[in-house]
C-alpha cells in the first residue's frame, strides 16, 4: 500500500531551463530589447548623480575637472549596476576585470563629453553652466550608445543573450 502511495504522487524532477525560463512576448522577446530598457534605467540614474556632481563640483574645480570627476565617481556605479541588472551577471567571477574595462568604457565617454565641452568652449568662451550641462547631456546621449556596445559586444559579451 505503501509504495502505491509513494507511486502515486508526482516526482518532483527539476525544470528544464527552457521552462522556468520566463516567456516575453511581442519586441520584449528579444534580449537587445529588455537589456536596452534595463541599459535605460541605470543611465537615468547614472546620468542624473553624474550631472549633480558636475554642478557641484564645477564652481570650485572648472569644467573640465568637474565632467571628468563625475564621470569616474559614477563609473563604478554604471558598472555594477549594468553587470547586476542589465546583462543578470550576478557571479563574483570576472568582476574586477569587468570594473577595470569599464573604466576603459568610461574613458571612451569622458573622451566624447569632455570634446564636446571643449567645443563649446571654443565656440563660446563665455559659456553659463546650463550651456554646459545641455553640452554634456546632449554628448552624453552619443557616449551612452558607444558605451551600450561597448558593453555588450566586448565586456558582458558572455551574457549577451540575458
Amino acid at each position: 500500500m505503501e509504495s502505491q502511495l509513494q507511486q502515486a504522487q508526482p516526482t518532483s524532477q527539476p525544470l528544464s531551463p527552457a521552462a522556468t525560463r520566463r516567456r516575453h512576448r511581442g519586441v520584449l522577446r528579444y534580449p537587445v530589447v529588455r537589456q536596452l530598457l534595463r541599459f535605460t534605467g541605470v543611465g537615468v540614474v547614472c546620468t542624473v548623480t553624474s550631472l549633480a556632481l558636475y554642478a557641484f563640483l564645477r564652481p570650485w574645480i572648472g569644467s573640465q575637472p568637474a565632467n571628468a570627476a563625475a564621470l569616474i565617481m559614477t563609473s563604478l556605479m554604471n558598472t555594477a549596476l549594468n553587470r547586476r541588472l542589465t546583462f543578470k551577471i550576478t557571479e563574483r567571477h570576472k568582476m574586477k576585470r569587468d570594473h577595470l574595462n569599464g573604466l576603459i568604457v568610461i574613458a571612451v565617454a569622458l573622451l566624447i563629453t569632455g570634446g564636446s565641452l571643449g567645443v563649446l568652449h571654443w565656440v563660446d568662451p563665455d559659456a553659463t553652466v546650463a550651456d554646459e550641462l545641455w553640452t554634456t547631456t546632449l554628448s552624453g546621449f552619443l557616449a551612452t550608445a558607444v558605451r551600450f556596445t561597448m558593453l555588450r559586444h566586448w565586456i558582458f559579451r558572455r551574457a549577451r543573450h540575458r
